[in-house]
């Protein structure tokens, strides 16, 4: 990793700019410096060079020492322990804002619903949601967007959460109770909605609803509780169907799910689901469109 990018994300912890590049030169020398050279070192100004590593001292990332005839010297916290001690404030400050946001926040007036425009907000904002699982969390997707929501969902179980998902095709490591979908294949289910749908629920307060094609993706999240209901309903019909399923034999139910009138009037529209998620989410409609077929629904 590249100095520039270490200052970057020191200054993503809290120090300012030229905190981070007086911190880095300190470090890089190993030997205590004095403010000349330090400017020197790190491109900050000899006119805040003191100002800076006054406040290094004040933060406790750097110590003055006495250099002799030399004057006064400055010599870096090691920076394993700058990072154990950060991460110990970090994590007080939120136990502190855990405990006190909520007593300052007002009732809600208003249900947020706003747009996705690609993967990576996408599976940004399903992470926020999976985050604040505190009772359950509700999972539906392919494994492409499943796996990376994982490492949240295991530490929401190992805290409580009681976590349901259904994963369209092979999952070898799944989390918390997880149903395969069986009854249709997952090439089946995707052309039938016309893309790799993602559903994220948490406490049944707020959900993120999304599709993915290819590394092209659009959808919602919202805490108005009736998408929010609709969500857990998908999620929980899909893992009720197959309880039911296993209780038919193989061959009966796959004849009755091919040819039952109702179950293909149902099915007689294939994409329109991508279709829709993109338009909702102010994309251009050139998704899938409508299309007859009778293959299995999702």
């Amino acid at each position: 990793m590249s100095q520039q990018r270490v200052i970057e994300e020191l200054q993503r912890l809290g120090m300012s700019g030229y905190e981070a590049k007086a911190y880095v030169a300190l470090v890089a020398a190993g030997a205590p410096l004095n403010g000349y050279e330090v400017a020197k070192r790190s491109g900050v100004p000899r006119s805040t060079v003191y100002e800076t590593l006054g406040k290094l001292v004040g933060r406790g990332a750097a110590y003055e020492v006495r250099l002799g005839d030399a004057g006064v010297g400055y010599i870096s916290l090691p920076p394993m322990s700058l990072l154990d001690r950060m991460r110990r404030e970090f994590d007080q400050s939120i136990s502190t804002l855990r405990e006190s946001l909520p007593e300052v926040a007002s009732p809600t007036q208003v249900r947020l619903i706003h747009n996705l425009t690609d993967r990576s907000s996408l599976l940004t904002r399903a992470e926020d949601v999976v985050a604040a699982a505190r009772r359950d969390l509700f999972l539906s997707g392919w494994p492409a967007e499943i796996e990376p929501l994982k490492p949240l969902a295991r530490r929401a179980e190992a805290d409580g959460v009681d976590v349901s998902a259904v994963v369209f095709g092979d999952d070898p490591d799944p989390v918390g109770h997880t149903t395969q979908h069986r009854f249709s294949s997952p090439k089946v289910a995707l052309e039938n909605l016309g893309c790799r749908l993602l559903v994220v629920v948490a406490d049944r307060e707020q959900a993120v609803i999304g599709g993915v094609i290819n590394d092209d993706a659009w959808g919602v999240y919202t805490d108005d509780p009736a998408v929010v209901l609709v969500a857990v309903e998908y999620v929980r019909h899909d893992i009720a169907m197959h309880l039911i399923v296993e209780k038919f034999a193989a061959e009966d139910f796959e004849t009755f799910w091919k040819s039952d009138p109702a179950l293909l009037r149902l099915r007689a529209d294939h994409g329109a689901p991508a279709t829709l998620l993109r338009r909702g989410a102010g994309a251009p409609p050139t998704g899938p469109g409508r299309r007859r077929g009778t293959d299995t629904p999702r």
